[in-house]
């Protein structure tokens, strides 16, 4: 998942991954595999008592437009109905078109945006579940 993680996104070290979700009282991580590699995968973790924040997903380019995206958020979203979450928080850039669109697609609503520090339009997103 690290390997996936870091060509995807960079200097964004894997490390910070294990910080971020270390303090979280509540977090899931979903992988998609082929043949023994991780091809996908989504993560996100509790940021109110009744929200759930996905915060990072990728599937590398060569198996993208297959569904796993997809069927990884349907199972995230399954578990957080089970464990008592009412809503969905997530954020995305404009340059991530294709992570908009399935957030639209799996019935996201666009509810704000803000500029982060490196200057970026982010859009926040939530579904009710």
């Amino acid at each position: 998942m690290c390997l996936l993680h870091e060509s995807i996104f960079g200097n964004q070290s894997s490390n910070s991954i294990t910080q971020e979700l270390s303090g979280r009282p509540q977090y899931l991580i979903l992988v998609a595999i082929d043949n023994g590699r991780v091809i996908g995968y989504k993560i996100g973790y509790q940021d109110r008592k009744s929200r759930f924040y996905s915060w990072l997903g990728a599937v590398y380019p060569e198996y993208r437009s297959q569904g796993i995206a997809s069927e990884l958020m349907i199972r995230q979203h399954e578990w957080c109905k089970s464990q008592g979450y009412k809503v969905v928080r997530t954020q995305t850039k404009n340059k991530w078109r294709k992570m908009l669109i399935l957030n639209i697609r799996h019935d996201f609503n666009i509810i704000g945006t803000y500029t982060d520090d490196k200057g970026e339009t982010k859009i926040i997103l939530e579904k009710q579940l």
